[in-house]
């Protein structure tokens, strides 16, 4: 073996029913003084429950998916005129992206509670939506300094939702398998993170208010996206980025469609990650396992769905096309990502895109 891999300085809280007392502590642990909390207004309510003895100065719950670059503006500018000090995002990854953003220009410290499987909360990646064109990067200005888990906050996320943020967060760990810097740490992470998940997401479907099934599905959450931060973005983000910045397709939903294409594909080209990705479904192949998992969780099914034009699809590939990795296991062209994207637009079996002659 030869690599070099970087973990990242973050404080974990995991605790049901804990978020309170976890989050006031980390914001003593931070100094803070002036708070900013981020919530959309569906979280308001509930966020007050948390936040009440941490020395709020502002309640910001303008959050819009993808963050738009117009929305981040005003949020920086609040920080600024209410002389914040920290930053609490409470909610899902639109809250958390908000937070980002504030971040990677001011530099203020953030604590994150999750209340979805997004994953952003683990990962130092920020992304800003400017007209019809998402842009991503890294920076560790973004990364969050402590993350509070808590279990009983997920209860109230309707199944539907749960599934395909659940999806999102396997499709980090498939990711990582193959990101442009993935490592045997960051597999192992992968593997762990995709077993979870397969254990948590079904009990989270047959009981959505026991506690079980969130906290695998956390647990595997906070690993896939640990996992996929040090990774980077492979295959599977960069055709999701475009998507969901280009033709504002809901985040969750197209890395839940997307996800098992884009497994198909890479599969056969990529027979070490395949077969983790195998034993951690308890199958003999990746896909098949992928697909019966799907299948429990009534999964998104196809791009069309939610609202992505088969007339889109041709500039959709160029798009992509620019930003693919070179370390991607198997060469994208325009004919095959032209197939992968129409099979998950009609929603058609993933293992037609795989092993196909290139053109």
């Amino acid at each position: 073996m030869l690599f070099e891999h970087e973990n990242l300085p973050q404080r974990i809280c995991f605790g049901a029913g804990a978020a309170a007392a976890m989050l006031t502590g980390e914001v003593k642990r931070l100094g803070a003084e002036r708070v900013m909390v981020i919530a959309s207004p569906a979280e308001a309510a509930r966020s007050e429950k948390i936040v009440t003895d941490l020395p709020v100065v502002h309640q910001h719950n303008e959050v819009a998916m993808h963050v738009p670059t117009e929305v981040a503006e005003r949020a920086r500018a609040a920080a600024a005129v209410h002389r914040v000090d920290a930053l609490v995002c409470i909610g899902g990854g639109s809250a958390t992206g908000l937070a980002k953003a504030i971040a990677l220009s001011s530099g203020l410290p953030i604590v994150a509670v999750p209340t979805t499987y997004a994953g952003s909360e683990a990962t130092a990646m920020w992304g800003l939506t400017e007209g019809d064109r998402k842009s991503t990067g890294v920076d560790p200005r973004v990364l969050p300094r402590a993350v509070i888990y808590d279990a009983e906050l997920t209860r109230t996320l309707p199944v539907p939702v749960s599934v395909a943020s659940g999806l999102n967060a396997i499709a980090h760990s498939v990711d990582a398998m193959w990101g442009p810097h993935s490592d045997p740490i960051d597999r192992a992470l992968a593997q762990e993170g995709i077993r979870a998940l397969r254990i948590g997401l079904p009990q989270v479907v047959s009981d959505p208010m026991g506690l079980s099934g969130r906290e695998y599905t956390l647990y595997g959450a906070y690993l896939s996206a640990v996992a996929f931060s040090s990774a980077g973005s492979g295959f599977h983000h960069k055709i999701c980025h475009v998507l969901g910045g280009t033709y504002n397709l809901p985040h969750a939903q197209t890395h839940a469609v997307v996800l098992p294409y884009v497994l198909a594909f890479n599969a056969s080209a990529a027979p070490e990650a395949a077969a983790r990705i195998a034993a951690a479904l308890e199958v003999p192949s990746a896909i098949d396992g992928l697909e019966r998992l799907r299948e429990q969780l009534d999964a998104p099914r196809a791009l069309g769905d939610y609202g992505f034009d088969a007339a889109d699809i041709d500039d959709a590939v160029e798009i992509i096309r620019q930003a693919v990795p070179a370390s991607n296991p198997r060469p994208v062209t325009a004919e095959n990502l032209r197939r992968l994207l129409y099979a998950a637009w009609r929603g058609s079996d993933p293992r037609t895109v795989a092993n196909e002659r290139e053109e």
